[in-house]
């Protein structure tokens, strides 16, 4: 069973700066996709950047120029300017697909950006 552990959350006054971390409990190769979701309350889990096996990276929209996304031993999410809107709890998210698709999650981390 894949396992995937989060850390790095935390409070954090607007403007600055949190890095999260995901380790899985196998190959970070062995997946397609790995990323980070977000979930405010009262809100839908979103999407908020993931990088695919090849390297290649997408973010949304809001967290572009802020966010950056890597992957060596971990998947890191470093955030910077945060913002109060950015407050929410952050999960990891793998993705296999052998014929059908096939996720996987953390437990998330809360991130609070406040003065």
């Amino acid at each position: 069973q894949v396992q995937l552990v989060e850390s790095g959350g935390g409070l954090v006054q607007p403007g600055g700066s949190l890095r999260l971390s995901c380790a899985a409990s196998e190959s970070l190769y062995s997946f397609k996709t790995m990323g980070w979701y977000r979930q405010a309350a009262g809100k839908q889990r979103e999407l908020v950047a993931a990088i695919t096996r090849g390297g290649t990276t997408n973010y949304t929209d809001s967290v572009k120029g802020r966010f950056t996304i890597s992957r060596e031993s971990t998947v890191d999410l470093q955030m910077n300017s945060l913002k109060a809107e950015d407050t929410a709890v952050y999960y990891c998210n793998a993705v296999k697909i052998n014929g059908l698709r096939r996720d996987y999650w953390g437990q998330g981390t809360q991130v609070t950006v406040s003065s």
